[in-house]
């Protein structure tokens, strides 16, 4: 098994989101983030494309389990949300980059709903070492063809630096 680069976009200056396109088979295909940071803290949301156009409709639901170094594991879940949210909040600069490993499922497929599967961690907080991850999954409930992912920030923070890059498992 391996990776082949389907797109990537290294954020050197401050933008309001970034999108990978570029899924066009029904391979599972995987996102890496690596060494994200934001503008002011803030969390990463995320929603799918279709024909290169952001799905803001009511279609996502997700789950996951919270892992905390500062307080006990938690459960998250939603139905019928507008994006999925799968950040524990990333910050400005140090060490709280945010760091993800996000798998694509179905994506392709007209006649199936797309499915993700993630974890990620973040450094929370520099001066007490709060690390904070999620391991979960989300569906996006419409049966048709998706071709790619957008990230933005919940608050409206800019996204300041990070490398996004969207690979085909072969």
């Amino acid at each position: 098994m391996g990776l082949l680069q389907v797109a990537t976009n290294t954020v050197t200056s401050a933008v309001a989101s970034v999108t990978l396109t570029g899924i066009d088979s029904d391979d599972v295909y995987m996102v890496a983030i690596n060494n994200a940071f934001a503008s002011a803290d803030d969390d990463y949301e995320i929603r799918i494309t279709k024909g290169g156009i952001v799905q803001s409709d009511a279609n996502y639901d997700r789950a996951s389990k919270d892992l905390k170094t500062d307080a006990v594991f938690g459960n998250t879940a939603g139905t019928n949300l507008t994006e999925i949210d799968f950040s524990a909040g990333i910050g400005t600069s140090g060490t709280n980059s945010h760091n993800e490993i996000i798998y694509l499922f179905n994506f392709a497929n007209a006649s199936e709903y797309s499915f993700i599967t993630m974890e990620n961690v973040t450094m929370r907080d520099d001066a007490n070492d709060i690390l904070f991850g999620f391991q979960g999954g989300a569906v996006h409930t419409v049966a048709s063809a998706s071709d790619g992912i957008h990230f933005f920030l919940t608050g409206g923070n800019n996204i300041s630096s990070g490398t996004f890059t969207l690979y085909k498992v072969v």
